[in-house]
């Protein structure tokens, strides 16, 4: 199927604009068995017409993300990624974290995007709908606010019964507007949080996650966490898939919170298909758990729950509520920024007075 032009456009963008390629420059592709074909030969074509060098790979679906992946990749694989100027990850699980990443990340060569299970429709959205330079102008005063605050005391709590508590760490990456210098790109459409991980205690509640796979859970899964996580319930059979991912991470033990993100991307949809597009709704919160990939020893252990309208906290001080900006006004105002390219009614909500907090 010819990708259509909304879809080509979208790519484009991910291509030429975010990840920054130019002529000449190889770019691989990485797909696997469950990859949408059409996302994926949209962003070949992108390249294609910049004038670059893409070569799509094909891979099996690896059972678990990062280190986990080593064993079930071809060997072929390294020589393609040795080559690449810039490496577009469609795969998921995502092989961030793994020890070809781990390569291509110390070889300081590769701008490497992990894109992941965006789809046609979450690529679509996720570039081809939104301004960027204007979501960049809202997310850099959303991540001064909420992100760098070292030692800042952050609370987060959402309707289901989360309630959580950490010291803010130091930002283990940056989000930059383009990919203008080697390293790990996200998707655009979050600002991160990194606690002091011991410092992290209370209760995440959740209804989606990935642990060896991206799905809704069948109820809300609660996790206790005093410094170390200490315990998971509910949430239906993923409860044990979940336990095992943890487990697998920590060696025989459960992990740590390792992340906590604040989402504000205003073209994202929850569709329940895609974590990379889910945890990028306004308002959600990916909590990410047991070793990051993003240090030596992270590898597979990187599992990730997904919170609901969640409301912040900053020195006692309610900033988000239910995923709505409330103070202070720098951030309310940066909340207007966030609409839909083009208009429509997200444009006009966006714009709209919001209720400061009394």
């Amino acid at each position: 199927m010819t990708a259509g032009p909304e879809l080509r456009i979208a790519a484009d963008i991910l291509v030429g604009d975010y990840m920054n390629v130019s002529a000449d420059e190889e770019v691989l592709i990485t797909v696997d068995t469950m990859t949408d074909r059409d996302a994926a030969e949209a962003v070949f074509c992108s390249a294609l017409a910049i004038g670059a060098k893409p070569a799509m790979v094909q891979v099996p679906q690896v059972p678990f993300q990062g280190s986990l992946a080593d064993a079930h990749l071809p060997n072929i694989l390294a020589g393609a990624v040795e080559k690449a100027s810039v490496w577009i990850d469609l795969t998921f699980p995502y092989l961030a974290g793994s020890g070809l990443h781990d390569h291509a990340m110390k070889s300081k060569s590769v701008r490497y995007l992990l894109a992941g299970d965006a789809g046609s429709g979450g690529i679509q959205r996720l570039f081809g709908d939104v301004d960027l330079d204007r979501f960049q102008a809202a997310f850099d005063v959303y991540n001064r606010i909420l992100c760098t605050e070292e030692g800042a005391e952050i609370r987060v709590t959402n309707p289901l019964g989360t309630d959580v508590t950490f010291r803010l760490g130091k930002a283990a990456y940056e989000k930059p507007r383009r990919a203008a210098k080697p390293g790990t790109y996200l998707v655009p459409g979050s600002c991160t949080m990194f606690p002091d991980i011991e410092s992290v205690t209370g209760r995440i509640v959740t209804e989606a996650g990935f642990h060896e796979y991206y799905t809704a859970f069948a109820s809300p899964l609660t996790i206790e966490v005093d410094g170390r996580i200490k315990s998971v319930s509910g949430g239906g059979w993923d409860r044990g898939v979940l336990d095992r991912s943890l487990r697998r991470a920590g060696g025989g033990d459960y992990g740590f919170v390792i992340h906590f993100t604040f989402a504000l991307h205003p073209a994202a949809r929850f569709t329940g298909a895609s974590f990379i597009e889910d945890s990028r709704v306004h308002g959600m919160n990916a909590v990410g758990l047991g070793l990051p990939w993003w240090v030596p020893g992270g590898g597979e252990n990187h599992p990730d729950v997904v919170v609901s309208d969640q409301s912040i906290y900053v020195d006692g001080t309610l900033l988000i509520r239910d995923g709505v900006a409330v103070a202070p006004q720098a951030l309310v105002d940066a909340q207007r920024l966030l609409c839909r390219k083009g208009g429509g009614p997200e444009a006009a909500q966006a714009a709209s007075p919001v209720e400061e907090v009394s």
